[in-house]
């Protein structure tokens, strides 16, 4: 997924393409477009980011690439939490990894503001903390597994002990998924399935409702 993504509106409709050297053609009515400053084709954000350069941060992953992280794909996901330097850490059968790099590609969702720096730092001794903790050894994966924990119950268990150090409720895994991972995915589920019809199609012309819901979801 490394072309860009382009909306613009001609003959009423919104229409999604990739940018192309020539000059661009409506395929609703064949004829050749011009854009004022106004009217321009709007570049839509990638959904997909580095989680080595999101700091403090929840990530999810799939091992077969952001393609597969739609809705509609039965892929296990894998999660991880972001410091402020960007090492990713998750737990995997081997224990808590603190990955440098492979988290290139995922969705990211900052949990920390920028500006707090001694927050991130709250945020990083924690973390280092926390995953030390004998919970989350090797030989617990499985026990963990059994449970429904894991990556997600690694990252949520770790975000709802920063939530009781700021003297909030913890969330349950259902409440954490509807308000955070839910609405993102959502997103780039759409963002997916367009990027896939212009692939195979050339253009995609969507409803003008879903084309603002995307935007705005995006920006």
């Amino acid at each position: 997924m490394e072309n860009t993504l382009i909306r613009y509106t001609h003959c009423g409709r919104n229409i999604y393409s990739f940018p192309c050297p020539g000059q661009l053609q409506c395929p609703v009515c064949q004829q050749s477009l011009r854009f004022g400053l106004l009217d321009a084709p709007v570049a839509l954000p990638c959904p997909f980011r580095s989680g080595h350069t999101v700091p403090c941060a929840f990530l999810i992953a799939s091992a077969h690439g952001p393609s597969h992280l739609g809705e509609w794909h039965d892929t296990e996901i894998h999660v991880g939490l972001s410091d402020s330097a960007g090492l990713v850490y998750n737990y995997t059968l081997s224990g808590v990894r603190r990955d440098e790099r492979g988290w290139e590609r995922c969705v990211c969702m900052q949990l920390c503001p920028e500006r707090t720096p001694e927050r991130r730092e709250s945020w990083d001794r924690e973390l280092e903390r926390f995953s030390s903790l004998p919970r989350w050894a090797p030989e617990r994966f499985a026990e963990e597994r059994e449970f429904g924990s894991c990556c997600y119950g690694f990252a949520l268990t770790f975000i709802n002990h920063m939530r009781s150090l700021d003297g909030r409720v913890s969330l349950s895994r259902d409440e954490f998924t509807a308000s955070h991972v839910l609405p993102r995915m959502k997103t780039v589920s759409l963002y997916i399935s367009i990027y896939q019809a212009v692939s195979r199609h050339g253009f995609h012309i969507a409803e003008a409702y879903l084309s603002e819901s995307l935007i705005l979801a995006l920006t």
